[in-house]
């Protein structure tokens, strides 16, 4: 199911990622505590929860990029973009902490599981991972004629109660990484779809493994 971000799903997912460094959740921290974190983020978290209302329709994001892509030209500068990330990202894909698919539309699908992105049960983003976000926002920024799908998903642990804002607070702490790094807010949007998008077995643990992340589908924009 689509479903956009709630505020409080954005409250939760920006405290958790400025405590990310201390704890992966909210619960060793008093009511004061997180009170006064949401009061300090609170105009982050008011600037989310305006994207997630933000006119989506293909005039408006077009406006936004500085016009489409004329269809001819749109190959070749998906092309590059997937040759970017290849290049940029060649160790972290190797090493399996991302994933990189070119898509038959020509759009491009990178894919960041728990093992680099998030902990069990967690939306705050892992320090050893940002590295590598710092590099996306980059690259999505120098190619700006195009949006990004934000997707959240979950393993089947769980219920429904809990996964599906789970998976918003997920979508949510990526789509907020990229807007600090100048990405264009209107560019973006978060969804998230809980466990009902499995990639792979959630009866094992790798499944699951797999199962816990963070999808990032980049389209571009034609005129």
């Amino acid at each position: 199911m689509n479903k956009r971000l709630s505020t409080t799903a954005l409250i939760t997912m920006v405290s958790a990622a400025l405590l990310a460094g201390g704890c992966a959740n909210m619960d060793q921290y008093s009511n004061s505590q997180t009170g006064a974190v949401i009061g300090a983020v609170g105009g982050a978290v008011l600037g989310a929860a305006v994207s997630s209302k933000k006119d989506r329709t293909k005039g408006a994001i077009i406006g936004a990029v500085g016009g489409g892509l004329a269809g001819y030209a749109v190959g070749t500068y998906m092309d590059n973009q997937a040759k970017d990330f290849e290049k940029q990202l060649a160790p972290q894909i190797k090493s399996g902490a991302i994933e990189l698919q070119r898509n038959a539309d020509k759009s491009l699908t990178v894919v960041m599981t728990s093992a680099t992105a998030f902990d069990s049960n967690s939306a705050a983003l892992k320090s050893g991972f940002l590295p590598t976000l710092d590099t996306i926002s980059g690259i999505v920024r120098k190619y700006g004629k195009t949006t990004l799908d934000i997707e959240g998903h979950t393993d089947a642990s769980g219920n429904d109660r809990i996964n599906q804002p789970l998976s918003e607070q997920r979508a949510a702490s990526v789509e907020q990484y990229l807007l600090s790094r100048g990405v264009q807010q209107e560019r973006m949007q978060a969804i998230g779809y809980g466990s009902s998008r499995p990639r792979a077995d959630n009866k094992t643990e790798a499944g699951k493994q797999l199962n816990r992340r963070v999808e990032i589908h980049i389209v571009p924009v034609v005129q």
